[in-house]
């Protein structure tokens, strides 16, 4: 699997991930804030496999 999630966009993923979760686990949003999970762990594995759908990399080319 090789990554095409790049470090900005990482970073941005991991924090809407985490701040939909505590937003729904205090009850702030529905049943949907726990789909911040998904942002979550594409950016933990830094690998997102609408990007491979779509053919969109954001992650610097390494030589």
């Amino acid at each position: 699997m090789k990554f095409n999630v790049g470090t900005i966009d990482r970073v941005l993923r991991i924090v809407a991930g985490l701040v939909l979760i505590a937003l729904a686990a205090t009850g702030t949003v529905g049943w949907w804030g726990w789909l911040g999970v998904i942002p979550l762990a594409t950016g933990l594995f830094r690998f997102c496999p609408a990007y491979t759908l779509l053919g969109i990399n954001t992650c610097p080319l390494k030589k």
